[in-house]
């Protein structure tokens, strides 16, 4: 009996080893890419599942074990608003071309506040990520990306506080609104491209997330957060709007509160940031190979 069975499994084995592999099955090899190449977006959308958990991870990430939650996205914005307001409109009394300053300095410290914590945190991402980088393959655009979509939620929370001093002083809306979304690309725009050079850079110069502090103060006072553009020399005017921040600044200023829309300082922007993320995709692509080598 026991023979019999021998020659049984042998017969089945024999069989199975001269059967030809079905032809469902392929084979990918993934190969480091090499020169100039383009975002694959039709990876990126095979990754969307990625995508969403690391968002979803970075959101609960956040504020976890800490006691006021998400209020820390409306109370930290609303500090900054008092110390500016005391410090720049009742102390130094920066003018505000007739807008009252906590309504002036709100506007522009939302959006401020959303470039500054997402490039910061973008710029390192590849570096908190690096346990990650070596051991699977995914699209590594997802790391640079994934905060910028993430802060989108404190932006969201906080924009209520604009909302109300909005409604307290009574402004009303104007057709200007309906440029509100050009410059909610652009805002996104910025610490994208940001992100997409910084922490290429940042994961072969480990000492670039010191210097990011002082990088992100420089731009801060760099773009029309705490005074008007319109406080610029003339003269000035050009070089000053190829700062991308400074027309998010003042389109979201023109949208929310109704003021002429200072074209001027928008177009340079969005040139240089169309400029900047690509040529910062290509470069994060560029550099991509290298990423596993210098952990």
């Amino acid at each position: 009996m026991s023979v019999f069975i021998i020659s049984l499994i042998k017969d089945k084995f024999k069989s199975f080893r001269n059967k030809p592999y079905p032809n469902d099955y392929s084979v990918t090899v993934i190969k480091p890419s090499s020169g100039w190449q383009i975002i694959n977006i039709k990876e990126l959308i095979e990754y969307r599942d990625l995508f969403y958990f690391l968002v979803w991870r970075d959101i609960k990430a956040l504020y976890a074990q800490t006691v006021l939650g998400f209020s820390w996205a409306i109370l930290q914005p609303i500090i900054q608003i008092t110390i500016f307001t005391i410090i720049f409109g009742r102390i130094a009394k920066i003018s505000t071309d007739g807008i009252p300053y906590i309504l002036f300095s709100s506007v522009a410290i939302i959006p401020w506040n959303y470039i500054s914590h997402s490039m910061s945190q973008s710029s390192q991402s590849l570096v908190t990520g690096q346990s990650m980088l070596g051991k699977i393959y995914f699209p590594r655009l997802i790391y640079p990306i994934t905060p910028v979509l993430a802060k989108l939620v404190d932006f969201a929370i906080s924009i209520l506080i604009v909302m109300i001093l909005i409604l307290y002083y009574r402004v009303y809306p104007t057709l200007n609104l309906l440029f509100s979304p050009l410059f909610f690309i652009m805002m996104m725009s910025v610490p994208a491209s940001a992100g997409l050079w910084l922490s290429s850079l940042a994961i072969r110069f480990r000492d670039l997330k010191y210097a990011m502090p002082f990088f992100i103060q420089i731009l801060m006072y760099s773009a029309p957060v705490v005074y008007s553009a319109s406080s610029i020399p003339e003269k000035y005017r050009i070089i000053y709007s190829l700062n991308p921040i400074v027309g998010v600044i003042e389109g979201y200023r023109a949208c929310l509160l109704g003021t002429p829309i200072p074209w001027l300082y928008i177009w340079p922007g969005m040139i240089t940031s169309a400029i900047l993320l690509t040529g910062g995709a290509f470069y994060f692509k560029r550099t991509e190979r290298f990423f596993v080598d210098v952990i």
